[in-house]
């Protein structure tokens, strides 16, 4: 339960190497907070951000192993980050980028990443919502992209997927409705990580620390959607509007 001052006391986040969930952690650190599980696979990255977040003074970090491709565990991890004490905060970080041209060389990398990012996605967003309801409060916290907002040659196969993401996280914002559980949808463009290293910065690039203000200014709003930055929400209202003869020769 959040405290008085409604700062979040526990955090889950289903993907915990990620360098924006990372970010959102430390953007929620107060006094307040005394638990965050981390639920990831077993890794060295792993083991450093539960030394790094637990150095930098954030209260009762944890880590649980995590298989967003292994939904048949899915349920047994919730049930067991839930009966620790309420989730004020689940936030759902994990997901792959790819290559697009590979996906398109090899279909069956790009079904692994559908499985990841959409299939995966699905399962934990159900699942956590469902326990939400069930505690009366509490926020989930889904990062999409404006990549799915509309398909890009670039990287189609990757926007499908936060495309369907996106979907059900604003259906279950709807469903959830009057129940005291909320959704806050996070859009942001092209974030400087690590994930991204590879590629050249797209313009309104932003940073993983960037993205991570604008949930927690978006949490403190009880906000259904943010973008980042802000002004992505009136560049994506145009581009989804052009039509696709233009659209295609973008340089995006």
């Amino acid at each position: 339960m959040t405290d008085a001052l409604d700062r979040a006391t526990s955090v889950l986040v289903l993907g915990g190497t990620s360098e924006i969930a990372l970010a959102t952690v430390r953007a929620l650190r107060s006094p307040a907070l005394r638990r965050v599980v981390l639920a990831a696979r077993p890794s060295p990255e792993r083991d450093a951000a539960v030394a790094a977040l637990t150095a930098e003074g954030v209260a009762g970090v944890s880590a649980v192993d995590f298989d967003a491709a292994g939904t048949t565990t899915h349920d047994a991890l919730l049930a067991e980050a839930f009966a620790g004490g309420d989730v004020d905060v689940v936030l759902v970080a994990f997901g792959v980028l790819g290559d697009q041209q590979e996906f398109e060389d090899d279909p069956d990398l790009a079904v692994e990443a559908a499985q990841v990012n959409y299939v995966g996605g699905v399962s934990v967003c159900l699942r956590a919502a469902r326990l939400l309801r069930a505690q009366g409060h509490g926020t989930l916290v889904v990062l999409s992209s404006v990549a799915g907002e509309r398909a890009r040659r670039s990287n189609f196969v990757y926007g499908s997927t936060k495309a369907g993401l996106d979907s059900l996280a604003s259906g279950l914002a709807d469903a959830l409705h009057g129940s005291g559980a909320h959704v806050l949808v996070v859009r942001p463009g092209f974030v400087r990580t690590g994930m991204t290293a590879h590629l050249e910065p797209a313009p309104l690039s932003v940073t993983a620390e960037e993205v991570a203000g604008a949930v927690v200014a978006g949490l403190r709003r009880g906000s259904t959607v943010v973008y980042v930055p802000a002004a992505m929400r009136v560049v994506m209202s145009g581009l989804r509007h052009l039509p696709r003869t233009v659209f295609r020769r973008l340089p995006i």
